[in-house]
């Protein structure tokens, strides 16, 4: 029987307490007590509670962008790719609510800007996958959309920037995914023919 990883099960319950408790500061002594650990124990795995965060960061950004990678590796129809893109994007963070108020900035008030830059980062390089993909479209299949890629690929990082906000303000209610497949049909209907 393996132990358990204490920096995995730190960043779990803090994702866990993100979830449970809307609105409400996480501090490192309510982490340590749900724990059941002093809050030195903590100290040991992670210098500040701003490296916990940057773990869960981390976490997410591993989790999405090695997925999407995989979509573009063996999907090469490019409604597909940014269909699966999404839905990447929406999947992960329906399934991870704690970590979603951290990409929303919701749980980073008061923490180091850095934080907030590394999230711009991963929704910049997701944007940037979209923008590539439908660029890729344009040269390989010669398929010019009524629209510039960059613009179409902020329009569909604001519609994913806004069920993640929608999914937050419900207290985790609304899934990201609700209405997604009819949404889609809609967007590349509309935007990618």
């Amino acid at each position: 029987m393996t132990k358990p990883n204490r920096k995995e099960q730190i960043l779990a319950t803090l994702a866990a307490m993100l979830e449970t408790s809307p609105g409400q500061r996480i501090t490192t002594a309510r982490l340590a007590a749900e724990l059941g650990v002093s809050e030195a124990a903590l100290y040991r795995h992670f210098p500040s509670k701003a490296r916990m965060f940057e773990g869960l960061i981390e976490f997410t950004e591993d989790a999405v962008l090695s997925r999407i990678n995989q979509v573009l590796e063996v999907e090469k129809d490019t409604l597909v790719r940014c269909q699966m893109m999404l839905r990447v994007v929406l999947t992960f963070v329906e399934r991870n609510p704690g970590i979603t108020r951290v990409l929303t900035g919701d749980a980073l008030m008061g923490e180091h800007e850095r934080l907030r830059s590394r999230v711009t980062g991963i929704f910049d390089k997701i944007e940037a996958n979209l923008k590539q993909a439908i660029r890729e479209r344009r040269l390989r299949e010669n398929v010019r959309t009524r629209l510039d890629e960059g613009i179409l690929a902020n329009l569909l990082m604001a519609y994913a920037d806004g069920k993640i906000s929608q999914f937050v303000r419900s207290e985790f209610k609304r899934a990201p995914t609700e209405h997604f497949d009819e949404q889609w049909e809609t967007m590349a209907q509309q935007l990618l023919s």
